[in-house]
């Protein structure tokens, strides 16, 4: 028998897949967050061009030739300026630590050695760590040192020559600028990011969609052992995925390994447990793998953007910077990056842990909580 095309029955199949639709409303949710998600982070906070670097001036000159030299710093808009600073100590361990981005030092008798015309110098130390954060900047300053040499006064006799000042610019952590030691060390935190949170937010909503849940739920065990036993194993995981990275990065990349492996290892273990922690929530969060998987990406998406790992971090706006510092990953990014490039100790990596310890408490309660309300 043929069956005539029907509009009517067309029209009721619409009906129920809109209200089907309607019905799940995680994926309808991720249809209509995501797009609007990811227009907001291109459009208003990713910036390949950053302005305003925090930057330290160690001045042992106080003349009119440093003041205008740091003045013209402040108005190219590329570099913002930090009074507190005042040592050469504290600048070190600021750029170090990644606090600051450019130190920029002025010698004693400057002034007189320019009026002499003898080429005084001054260094800029820039963290060149993540290249493309600081390519422009370093082209402004050097366009800067023009500033003196077209002075009009005392300085006027050696316009016909080159700039009256030796510029010394430092590129330091990546002297060569070589991409792959900024990308190669942020893929460690990505992928532990990406693998950690849907293998895990997927084996327990798995679970659920087997039935076997009823099963574990009837053994005589409490929630927090159930969520230990759980994620234990894929620390495991995470640990493999760490070792078998940092062999490629140093075997096929040639990636400087300056820092302690045992420090690093150590500061993986509260980045995979927060990661785990995330993919925990969602797991209660989600009625099935497909939402878990949805939850998974939307948490990603974010993570992967407002990091610092594919943009740089300083680039971003204000409000974008906050997302990003609530994220693990922005921290695990400082940490991982300054243990390889720039030998960094445990005291200098202890912000940045506490960070993601915060909020990995925060996530383990979250998904304790609602864990215990699944019970329920």
């Amino acid at each position: 028998m043929k069956i005539v095309f029907s509009g009517k029955r067309l029209i009721a199949i619409i009906i129920k897949e809109f209200t089907q639709m309607k019905r799940d409303r995680v994926t309808f949710g991720m249809m209509i967050g995501l797009p609007l998600l990811q227009l907001i982070l291109f459009g208003f906070a990713i910036n390949t061009d950053p302005k305003a670097l925090p930057t330290a001036v160690i001045s042992a000159d106080h003349s009119e030739f440093t003041r205008n030299f740091t003045i013209a710093l402040q108005n190219s808009s590329y570099f913002a300026l930090l009074p507190n600073i005042t040592t050469e100590a504290e600048a070190e361990t600021q750029l170090r630590r990644a606090q600051i981005q450019f130190a920029v030092y002025i010698p004693q008798n400057f002034s007189t050695k320019l009026v002499r015309g003898e080429y005084p110098e001054i260094l800029v130390e820039a963290d060149a760590t993540d290249p493309s954060a600081t390519g422009n900047a370093i082209q402004a300053v050097e366009a800067l040192n023009t500033l003196l040499y077209n002075y009009q006064g005392p300085l006027y006799y050696l316009q016909p020559k080159a700039s009256p000042v030796n510029l010394i610019i430092q590129s330091k952590y990546n002297p060569g600028r070589v991409s792959q030691y900024n990308i190669i060390p942020g893929l460690l935190g990505v992928v532990l990011t990406m693998t950690m949170i849907i293998i895990t937010a997927l084996a327990i909503t798995r679970e659920r969609e087997r039935g076997t849940m009823e099963s574990l739920l009837a053994m005589p065990v409490r929630p927090l052992e159930v969520i230990l036993g759980k994620l234990i194993p894929y620390i495991v995981v995470g640990y493999i995925q760490v070792i078998l990275i940092l062999f490629a990065a140093r075997l096929l990349f040639n990636v400087p390994i300056e820092g302690s492996l045992t420090l690093l290892l150590l500061a993986c273990l509260p980045f995979i447990a927060a990661n785990l922690g995330v993919g925990l929530m969602f797991s209660t969060l989600a009625k099935n793998q497909l939402q878990a998987m949805q939850l998974s990406f939307f948490f990603f998406l974010p993570s992967i953007l407002l990091s610092g790992f594919m943009f740089p971090f300083r680039g971003m706006p204000g409000w974008a910077q906050d997302i990003g510092n609530i994220l693990p990953l922005t921290h695990f990014l400082v940490i991982v990056r300054g243990i390889l490039l720039k030998g960094n100790g445990f005291f200098d990596i202890l912000p940045e842990i506490s960070s993601i310890i915060i909020f990995l408490l925060i996530a383990l309660f979250l998904g304790v909580k609602r864990y215990r309300q699944t019970l329920d």
